[in-house]
């Protein structure tokens, strides 16, 4: 857009005096938008605010970037954050000042423990407004402390070549800093005085200011600096030690939460070595086409027959590679720390910064590598193990495969019961769609019930830091990035949390199919020995609360379904799925029922192997 054609109706008729911008404020908001566009921003979540109008109008009049407008700041971060989870971009979020920016720190909180790329963009006060008692104005110097890889408290705005220069390298090491290694929340606070709006201040920016300084004023083409992203990447030598420890009988991949491993690399890994994969649900080894052809064992029933009781006269594993975050499933956690300190398993895990994220503290080797490129050298130095050892290693976990499975269907046609619904919805998904599970019960049922499937499935949940808070609104945000059939299944309690979250599916244009799985309360915490305790256990923990969520659809504009049986939500589900718009299907459990039953099918599966 010329500068002629900024001073007329574009900015509400208001001459600029000459210049192509009415005032500092403008200037500094349009080169920052600018150069996050020209580093590969192509989305933003705004809540709305005053203080943050110079951002927000840069941002609304940028035609290459999406905005996506929410009205809780909370839902608007988790949405961002989502959004990232699916793309591995980054989708930056803006506020005005005071408690909005409190709003986001949930969200930030789960971007740092999950590596994920976030841009949190906070408006502020200018600087002799703070600690002063004037209105909405709050600290938010490094508000967010150590969870964020960068944090920058932004220079007031000005037409100075070299302070716009510098915004220009702040904009773009922000992206950097949250797409490198590890990858997570970078906080930004702009300053900004009045007059927030684009209204003509004579003389604040100078007559030719875009001619005298054209770096600062448009930048260049293409990023203002160009950061290429390196990867660690271990020498030869290192690969070779690696490698030697993998050479033997009885190894094991265990592949936990991530979105950024590469399901062919460790396709090819599992099928060179013959080692069983033990896919986490949020893996994206678990699910996918690289199944078809496999030839090694990839396991998701280990939850059940890895118990210490199934597994006791099986050999232990002389070695683990271990890559993602801590495995879901309790027991697989505790099957590899007892296999260490009894039998002296060699486990390595691999991280590319090298940061230390096995819980039990038995692992023996520290591997800082990226792990897609460690698993596709691997796979071109590696053999396989032709022992009758290595068979019948192989075996073990290919029968006890089976056998789960085969046990797990009979459990379901004895019992509809919780740990059912992720199963199904799992087994029936269009191919390819995204799926997002919540915390709690939820992904510990998709985990021991989502059987290995060769379909595109990208399966998402927030399990950095494992809260209920901002399910929806991530679903959602995961499901603006693409077009996929999007399913979220969650708890009551994380519905009931995230229900702002809702008004994303009007204001973003995204449908979904809702699965809301109603024990009427915390049902996680029977697992715990103070359900042994009532009182206080029923009013204190698992906390019914009654609630009739059919309402939901006419506040928020969607379909809505009761169910109680099997047969009743596999069609709902498979009509949701064939139909336009948003569909909630609730379904109802007795959370006592539900627990009791998960029992009764882990000690199946645990007879089952054991014969």
């Amino acid at each position: 857009m010329t500068g002629s054609e900024r001073d007329e109706d574009d900015r509400g008729g208001v001459s600029n005096g000459g210049s192509n911008w009415p005032n500092r404020n403008t200037l500094w908001a349009e080169a920052f938008v600018d150069e996050l566009a020209k580093g590969g921003v192509s989305a933003v979540c705004i809540a709305p605010g005053s203080r943050s109008t110079p951002l927000t109008v840069a941002f609304a009049d940028h035609h290459e970037i999406r905005v996506f407008s929410h009205l809780d700041e909370r839902s608007a971060a988790f949405f961002a954050l989502g959004r990232a989870k699916r793309t591995g971009e980054v989708t930056p979020v803006l506020s005005t000042s005071g408690t909005a920016t409190a709003n986001f720190h949930p969200a930030v909180i789960e971007a740092n423990q999950a590596r994920v790329p976030l841009l949190v963009l906070t408006a502020d006060r200018p600087p002799e407004l703070r600690d002063s008692g004037a209105n909405q104005t709050v600290d938010q110097e490094k508000l967010y402390g150590s969870a964020v890889r960068f944090y920058r408290d932004l220079p007031e705005p000005a037409a100075d070549g070299r302070k716009l220069r510098s915004l220009r390298v702040d904009a773009g090491r922000a992206l950097a800093a949250s797409t490198g290694t590890p990858p997570g929340p970078v906080h930004l606070n702009v300053p900004f005085r009045k007059p927030l709006e684009p209204t003509a201040v004579s003389g604040d920016v100078p007559e030719g200011f875009e001619n005298d300084e054209p770096l600062a004023a448009t930048g260049r083409d293409g990023p203002f600096v160009r950061t290429e992203p390196g990867r660690p990447e271990l020498d030869d030598h290192s690969v070779e030690r690696v490698r030697e420890a993998l050479g033997v009988d009885r190894g094991l991949v265990v592949a936990g939460p991530s979105t950024t491993l590469d399901p062919a690399a460790f396709a090819e890994l599992a099928s060179v070595t013959g080692f069983p994969v033990l896919a986490d649900p949020l893996s994206g080894l678990r699910y996918g086409p690289h199944l078809a052809d496999l030839d090694a064992p990839v396991c998701g029933g280990y939850d059940s027959y890895l118990d210490a009781r199934a597994v006791d006269a099986w050999p232990a594993p002389e070695v683990v590679l271990r890559v993602g975050a801590s495995p879901t499933s309790k027991v697989l956690r505790h099957y590899l720390r007892d296999a260490v300190r009894e039998s002296g398993t060699r486990q390595l895990v691999v991280d590319p910064a090298g940061e230390w994220r096995e819980a039990t503290f038995t692992a023996s080797d520290l591997v800082i590598a990226d792990p897609n490129r460690l698993a596709r050298g691997l796979a071109e130095r590696a053999g396989r193990s032709d022992s009758s050892a290595g068979d019948a290693w192989r075996e073990r976990f290919r029968t006890a495969e089976t056998d789960y499975w085969n046990g797990v269907g009979t459990a379901h046609d004895d019992q509809f019961f919780e740990g059912t619904v992720p199963g199904d919805v799992i087994a029936n998904a269009p191919d390819p769609a995204t799926v997002v599970v919540s915390n709690s019960m939820t992904v510990r049922d998709a985990d021991r019930f989502g059987r290995p499937h060769d379909i595109d499935l990208t399966v998402l949940g927030n399990r950095g830091a494992s809260g209920i808070d901002g399910i929806v609104s991530s679903g959602l945000g995961a499901g603006s990035a693409t077009d996929d059939p999007l399913v979220l299944v969650l708890g009551d309690l994380a519905y009931y949390h995230d229900m702002n979250g809702l008004l994303a599916l009007s204001r973003s244009g995204v449908d979904a199919t809702i699965v809301v799985v109603n024990n009427d309360g915390g049902g996680i915490f029977r697992m715990l020995p103070i359900a042994e305790f009532d009182p206080p256990f029923t009013e204190q923990f698992e906390t019914p609360h009654g609630l009739d969520f059919a309402p939901t659809a006419d506040l928020y504009g969607f379909d809505f379904v009761r169910v109680d049986e099997r047969e009743a939500f596999r069609d709902a589900y498979r009509g949701s799925l064939e139909s336009d718009g948003t569909q909630v299907i609730e379904v109802e459990f007795d959370a006592g029922t539900s627990h009791e039953f998960r029992e009764v099918a882990h000690e199946r599966a645990c007879d089952a192997i054991d014969e």
